[in-house]
């Protein structure tokens, strides 16, 4: 008489190769999750930006994004410090942070007509880092934690790129920092 199910066996023989699979997909996942929250992050700070950008045109008033703990934000007028909206880091990207060019800086400036304000606080550019994914400058170009960098011009404008990629390869490449 035949029976229905498995033997133990069986079971057992399903669950290593399972736990083989994934113990090997394990790395490139955690890789993933890190990237994944550097993207979000560098997304969230580059729309917080045009957010303060679009608010002094359209409020004909100066309007700062100020960068806070993590990769957090808020956005707020600079003369009467209403605040227009806010992000905190935990949004997703609880292990990222940002380091700002020059270093220290933690504000923006936008003004009326939407061209940055030049102020000593001021930062002109942002990394996104996380420290628990590894190091962007001693990885190679393919290798696992791909940093991204934010770009602010005088003119108000907001690039977001990559500092590992060259910007003086033939043919260039527009994901390059300038």
């Amino acid at each position: 008489m035949r029976r229905a199910g498995f033997t133990l066996i069986e079971v057992l023989i399903a669950m290593v190769v399972m736990g083989v699979l994934i113990a090997m997909a394990g790395p490139s996942f955690f890789e993933f999750m890190q990237n994944s929250q550097i993207r979000a992050a560098a997304d969230a700070m580059q729309n917080g930006l045009q957010i303060a950008r679009g608010n002094a045109i359209s409020r004909n008033l100066a309007v700062q994004l100020a960068v806070g703990p993590g990769s957090g934000w808020t956005v707020s007028e600079v003369a009467s410090g209403t605040v227009i909206q806010t992000r905190v880091h935990e949004e997703g990207t609880p292990n990222v942070g940002v380091n700002t060019l020059p270093a220290g800086s933690f504000k923006v400036i936008f003004s009326p007509l939407g061209a940055v304000v030049t102020d000593p606080a001021g930062a002109t550019q942002m990394d996104f880092v996380n420290p628990s994914g590894g190091n962007c400058e001693t990885d190679s170009p393919a290798g696992a934690m791909r940093c991204l960098r934010i770009v602010i011009g005088g003119g108000g404008s907001i690039k977001m790129c990559d500092p590992k990629l060259d910007p003086a390869a033939i043919p260039p490449d527009p994901r390059a920092c300038p």
